[in-house]
């Protein structure tokens, strides 16, 4: 059993060049010694909490389109944002949304806006990521024009006087959009994954990318795009990361495969090996990932053997302490959801999740689209015990 552990963490940090033919050998991203159940055997988490952050309710509020929750702690309230649009999904009716918790998600605020973009020059302005710093509330969110052109990051904060957010402009171009929340690293600076996109196509690669900060200035960010392996030629690449010393894994969305992509940068995500096909299965959605206070690694997503592009049951893979290599699974929730908070249907889609540790738990926020076709979303929110989730 050693030996075959042994064999599988060589295989997350020896090159595939130096070991490939034609067809690569997959990168480990999970533990090959511990068998990767199906979605039905998957045990679910015990004492998790559900929540409403947003019910979908077109009728009396007139949105279709919510999607890309954003959870961010601040001076002890709780702050969750999403893309939101009376139109169809990324269109310039888009809006960047929020609302605030002051009891732990139980009750929300009425909704508020971040920026609604500006129509007359065609500027949406969608989902992002929140940032909490030295008193400070922040938040990164991609913006674009017409539909899906000239993708950029735009930066907000909060002014705690007037309840305004101050507008910074753009921080980021390149196509990049923020997927996850920025983390600090050794040398000061702060990583924010995301991708870099355009208008959506099935025939194209929209690589992952970072973007590094200036230290604490997060009005200045260098944007940095990961290679991708030789053989994806089609590629949504919404990533997530977490950090180890000097060493940054990325976690992206395949788009050709139901696979997870890992890239893998040694100094602190300045230069990356490109990201190929993992042994992880994972749908075709937004991962979020993560350092818990424990030292263990988590991914946050759909994953199971066998279950293809599914965006259901939502999942969290773990490693144990210290280490990169995930190892148990655990459904945080299924489709069928009957005496819990929240839309429950025979098949439902649970998908682009976000995370955040505080106080003893992990807050999850994500998309459900109750059955209905498309991203008719109502944003939810479950509540996991860290002691749930610890060997």
């Amino acid at each position: 059993m050693q030996r075959q552990r042994f064999l599988t963490l060589l295989l997350l940090m020896v090159p595939c060049t130096s070991i490939c033919g034609d067809e690569p050998t997959p990168r480990a991203l999970w533990d090959a010694t511990q068998p990767l159940p199906i979605a039905d055997e998957i045990p679910e988490l015990r004492n998790v909490s559900f929540q409403v952050i947003k019910r979908w309710d077109r009728k009396s509020d007139g949105y279709t389109f919510l999607h890309g929750v954003g959870l961010g702690w601040h001076q002890g309230q709780l702050y969750a944002s999403f893309g939101h649009n009376k139109g169809a999904e990324n269109t310039v009716t888009e809006e960047a949304q929020y609302r605030v918790s002051r009891n732990h998600g139980r009750t929300w605020s009425e909704l508020q806006v971040i920026d609604a973009g500006d129509e007359a020059t065609n500027l949406a302005v969608s989902h992002g990521v929140f940032l909490s710093h030295n008193g400070r509330l922040w938040a990164f969110h991609g913006a674009y024009y017409n539909k899906m052109e000239q993708i950029h990051t735009r930066a907000y904060s909060l002014d705690e006087t007037t309840g305004q957010w101050v507008r910074h402009g753009v921080i980021i171009g390149d196509g990049f959009w923020p997927m996850n929340q920025p983390i600090r690293m050794d040398d000061g600076n702060w990583i924010m994954p995301g991708f870099s996109g355009g208008p959506y196509s099935n025939a194209q690669v929209f690589p992952a990318a970072v973007a590094i900060s200036h230290g604490d200035d997060f009005t200045q960010w260098d944007y940095v795009e990961i290679p991708t392996a030789q053989g994806i030629n089609r590629m949504w690449g919404e990533s997530a990361i977490w950090v180890d010393g000097k060493r940054v894994f990325n976690i992206a969305r395949y788009g050709g495969e139901a696979t997870a992509l890992l890239a893998v940068s040694e100094n602190l995500g300045r230069t990356w090996s490109a990201s190929q096909v993992s042994n992880l299965p994972m749908a075709t959605s937004k991962p979020a990932a993560g350092t818990l206070s424990t030292g263990q690694r988590y991914l946050i997503c759909t994953t199971a053997h066998s279950n293809g592009g599914k965006r259901s049951p939502l999942t969290i893979a773990l490693t144990r302490p210290g280490e990169n290599l995930f190892s148990r699974l655990f459904v945080i929730r299924r489709s069928s959801h009957a005496g819990h908070p929240g839309e429950s249907a025979e098949n439902l889609s649970l998908a682009y999740p976000c995370a955040v540790e505080h106080a003893g738990h992990l807050y999850v926020g994500y998309s459900n689209n109750g059955g209905r076709r498309g991203n008719l979303n109502s944003a939810e929110l479950a509540i996991i015990p860290i002691s749930a989730l610890q060997p």
